[in-house]
């Protein structure tokens, strides 16, 4: 019979169960008996080298906290005993991996996608309605759900709105960063087509927001302004009819896969996303990656007590200093707002057998594998850089695929 537990390094003094064990049960490790004193559930993590008060716990070889109490060999090790090592911001220093190189795949790659006029490639052939602001979301939704209707199945992968709830009563970055994040969705390359929707008398009105938005394809963008529509379901629809016919054009073909940039995202972690999920994620990553492709991973708050991994791989002093700015920076936004920086694991974390934020952070970075990173973008920005890239974005799942997607990922 297999084993009934990991061991995820060998340096680490706990191991992750595979099962749930009973109090009494006995598992043997790096052959050493040990017997277990308590009940322990799947996912969670079992002593087998006795932990000092103080002592840091180990595990992926690093440290995720330190015992508030000394932990006996066969102890469960959770939150009752264990104490995160977070406080506040830290200095770095540069100290690079020289190992994380990875070797280019010489051998081309392709996939099927939609190369668009400005040279980008998408994955769907969607039509998007942006509206400006969130006063006109029903409006949007109306216009996205008939014409759904009516072109189901002629040549498009859906015709979709994004509803939001800003666009007025904002000002200065908030206002801008509002902007930025649309403005990349309108650029966005899955969209074969976009309706821009705007109020009138909004804040992010059509006219400043085509200054934001800068360039672009008169045939993959059209604008309405509501007010100034005298029925604007119905010169909503003309334009919608316009951008279907622009839009069934686009026939998939092959790509270079050098050409694709995916996302990274975890999402309901447990004490097995860092052993399964995340390394299989990583190493996608690293494959893309070795055939010139681009992977973006975010979640600045879930990268604390595991950011050295990433600032060791930055590619130069330049892109590190970003790093430490960019972890820094998330760190003292907690701090001015009086939060503590390390309460981010969920109760439902916890439950699947996440202890401290270190050990969640830990396993999250392993969705960018080994690559090194090549740049670090606000939060708005996109991508320019082939390779991995990190994005300013929080742990909220809907914010961080938010950026994700307005800084290239397809």
């Amino acid at each position: 019979m297999g084993s009934s537990y990991i061991l995820v390094n060998k340096a680490d003094n706990v191991v992750v169960t595979l099962k749930n064990y009973e109090k009494g049960e006995t598992l043997t490790v790096q052959d050493h008996n040990i017997t277990l004193k308590e009940e322990i559930l799947v996912g969670h993590k079992i002593a087998i080298k006795k932990i000092k008060k103080g002592e840091n716990v180990i595990k992926y070889g690093f440290p995720i906290g330190h015992a508030k109490e000394t932990i006996e060999v066969g102890n469960w090790v959770h939150t009752h005993n264990i104490q995160t090592n977070l406080s506040g911001t830290l200095n770095y220093s540069y100290t690079p991996n020289l190992e994380a190189s990875l070797p280019v795949n010489s051998k081309e790659r392709v996939f099927k996608g939609y190369k668009r006029a400005n040279g980008e490639v998408g994955i769907r052939n969607e039509i998007w309605i942006i509206n400006t602001v969130g006063c006109i979301n029903k409006t949007a939704e109306l216009l996205a759900k008939t014409a759904d209707r009516q072109y189901q199945g002629q040549g498009i992968d859906g015709i979709y709105h994004y509803p939001h709830l800003f666009g007025c009563s904002q000002l200065g970055d908030d206002l801008h960063n509002t902007q930025k994040i649309l403005s990349d969705l309108v650029h966005h390359p899955n969209a074969a087509g976009v309706l821009v929707l705007g109020l009138g008398c909004e804040n992010n009105h059509i006219a400043e927001f085509k200054k934001v938005i800068g360039d672009f394809d008169e045939n993959k963008v059209k604008f309405l302004g509501v007010q100034e529509a005298d029925d604007e379901l119905e010169e909503g629809l003309t334009l919608l009819d316009e951008l279907v016919l622009y839009a069934q054009q686009f026939k998939r073909e092959d790509v270079p896969v050098s050409k694709l940039k995916i996302g990274l995202k975890c999402g309901g972690s447990d004490g097995f996303s860092g052993i399964t999920a995340n390394p299989l994620v990583g190493s996608f990553s690293d494959k893309l990656i070795s055939h010139g492709g681009t992977s973006i991973l975010t979640e600045v708050p879930e990268m604390f007590g595991a950011e050295t991994l990433l600032m060791n791989r930055a590619k130069n002093e330049k892109v590190f200093n970003e790093i430490v700015n960019l972890v820094n920076d998330f760190k003292q936004y907690f701090l001015k707002h009086d939060q503590v920086v390390y309460e981010n694991p969920s109760p439902g974390n916890k439950k699947g057998g996440i202890t401290t934020l270190e050990e969640k952070s830990l396993g999250c970075v392993q969705k960018g594998g080994f690559a090194p990173v090549n740049d670090v973008l606000p939060y708005g920005g996109r991508v320019t850089n082939p390779g991995l890239n990190l994005v300013q974005g929080p742990g909220n799942d809907l914010v961080s695929v938010t950026a994700l997607a307005a800084s290239g990922a397809i």
